[in-house]
């Protein structure tokens, strides 16, 4: 998946994050089922980061000690932009791409984890003012996320195949998968 030319590929794990700056930098997380990879790109510094959370929110009698908050949409996602523009990012100007949030597991409907995980991650975009600039989100195929940051080109990988769901110039709608 590591474009050529490009050596260095930065690998997120589940419920983790990641930032980097050095342009020939790959960002890359495996296993969007229904959790949702969240990327952020500055075209001018050509920092990104890279969100792989699993749920939507912590339980509200959970161990404040005890929190992963990149597991979390709504403790995760504040704390990339935070992180970003500790970097020396510019928000308004941070190009953001959304995948993930699948229905994968059989019986799991009740659940809706994939749903939950969009749900929300709508929500706390909104509450920051902030606009997708493309998503691959839901259906029922899980998915590889590679934020490329010499360009901001977002990657998709899946069992149908590989595309670009965003580079620059591209005018993309943003398109959600079939809602199970």
């Amino acid at each position: 998946m590591a474009s050529p030319g490009l050596q260095n590929a930065q690998i997120v794990g589940v419920a983790d994050m990641a930032i980097a700056r050095e342009p020939q930098t790959q960002l890359v997380t495996y296993a969007l089922g229904s959790c949702i990879g969240l990327s952020a790109w500055d075209p001018v510094t050509k920092t990104g980061g890279l969100l792989h959370y699993m749920l939507p929110q912590p339980a509200e009698q959970g161990d404040p000690k005890q929190l992963k908050p990149f597991m979390y949409a709504t403790t995760g996602i504040p704390l990339l932009w935070r992180k970003l523009t500790e970097s020396g990012s510019v928000a308004s100007r941070f190009v953001v791409v959304a995948a993930g949030g699948a229905e994968i597991l059989e019986g799991a409907a009740a659940m809706a984890i994939g749903k939950r995980n969009r749900t929300i991650l709508r929500k706390v975009l909104w509450k920051m003012g902030v606009t997708l600039s493309a998503e691959d989100t839901g259906g029922g195929t899980a998915r590889t996320m590679t934020l490329t940051l010499a360009t901001g080109e977002v990657r998709i990988r899946s069992r149908e195949g590989e595309k670009v769901l965003w580079a620059p110039g591209m005018k993309v709608p943003v398109t959600r998968g079939i809602e199970p």
